[in-house]
């Protein structure tokens, strides 16, 4: 994966060396009060691209970020159309340079509270001290990944121990792969990682297989390995194989898991927006809220969506915003014109 061609970056290398240049520029030291249109909470590729389409429709944005990406393990993402292959961090620089050149505001920093102001706007809290303005928020937080408590499973995560087949298993085709159970549909993960390999094993862990999930990896040539697993091996920083409590270690060159997926929506709940019983927050589908002018775009409502479709949710979002701004402005007029008309 890390030699991976990463094609399609405006002639910038895969680490760009922008990228420290664009951080350091982002603060709110110097921030004491700023209101805005449309406050954006979370930096990712869906609050940058929800910043994106605001600015260029000529609304005052700004975006708080934490500086904290899911996907910051990861040398590389892919299938992302014109950007295969592009390290995450660069998506980001560019993405920021481009919000940048239409007007908006990148603020570094996290969003500690959010209350109602003295009209139908927000008043946002950052940890600073500082406090801004904004007729509308989108929250863009994500999710986090809930792993498996096993020695060696954060240390490799995003490099050889791996989560979407979709964005690594063309990169690890063909190879010795493994898939760790006692998460969330693992077996069918197993069965989904059989088509880029014809040498998969499942590791059950802790679950105990039904004779029908034993049976379809069977038939699917997937290989079977009982027992719990004590570690990944590690060598040369390269993933070598598992070892199960028995002391056996079984040879793998990288390993898939099925992580439980937990929303990023603590801000949500604390503001007062409808949650389910998941932890998910509801939303209808132009990604608005239970709480009026509060719209969510990407992972933290969608546990599915990879970066592009974040992508796109982001400027779906920031395009109903924007027509929700619009109805605000237009009734605002008329009654500007009334009591014009009146005196």
């Amino acid at each position: 994966m890390s030699g991976h061609r990463c094609p399609g970056n405006r002639n910038k290398s895969c680490r760009s060396t922008a990228v420290t240049a664009i951080l350091n520029d982002m603060n709110d030291n110097d921030i004491s009060r700023q209101h805005c249109d449309v406050m954006v909470v979370g930096g990712g590729a869906a609050g940058l691209s929800a910043a994106l389409v605001l600015s260029r429709a000529r609304r005052r944005v700004a975006v708080v970020d934490a500086g904290a990406p899911r996907n910051s393990p990861a040398a590389h993402m892919q299938g992302y159309l014109s950007r295969d292959g592009l390290p995450p961090h660069d998506l980001l620089v560019f993405g920021r340079e481009e919000v940048r050149g239409y007007g908006g505001q990148l603020i570094a920093g996290t969003v500690t509270g959010v209350d109602r102001g003295a009209g139908p706007g927000f008043r946002v809290h950052l940890a600073s001290g500082s406090l801004l303005t904004a007729r509308r928020l989108i929250v863009a937080t994500g999710l986090r990944d809930g792993l498996p408590d096993i020695p060696g499973i954060r240390e490799r995560w995003g490099r050889d121990l791996l989560h979407c087949p979709y964005c690594h298993g063309y990169e690890v085709r063909d190879q010795q792969l493994g898939v760790l159970g006692a998460t969330p549909d693992a077996v069918q993960h197993a069965l989904l990682v059989r088509q880029w390999s014809s040498d998969v094993i499942f590791f059950p862990h802790t679950d105990t297989l039904t004779a029908d999930e034993r049976e379809q990896l069977i038939a699917c040539d997937v290989g079977i390995v009982d027992g719990s697993v004590t570690r990944l091996v590690v060598d040369d920083d390269l993933l070598r194989g598992i070892e199960l409590d028995n002391g056996t270690i079984i040879g793998r060159t990288a390993v898939f898991v099925r992580p439980r997926l937990i929303p990023n929506t603590g801000l949500l709940a604390e503001m007062g927006c409808a949650i389910d019983d998941d932890g998910w927050v509801k939303v209808d589908p132009s990604g608005r809220t239970s709480l009026p002018g509060v719209w969510v775009a990407g992972n933290a409502a969608n546990p599915r969506a990879q970066v592009i479709t974040a992508a796109g949710e982001g400027s779906s979002v920031a395009i109903a915003v924007n027509a929700d701004l619009v109805g605000e402005d237009v009734q605002h007029a008329v009654e500007t014109s009334r009591r014009g008309d009146s005196t």
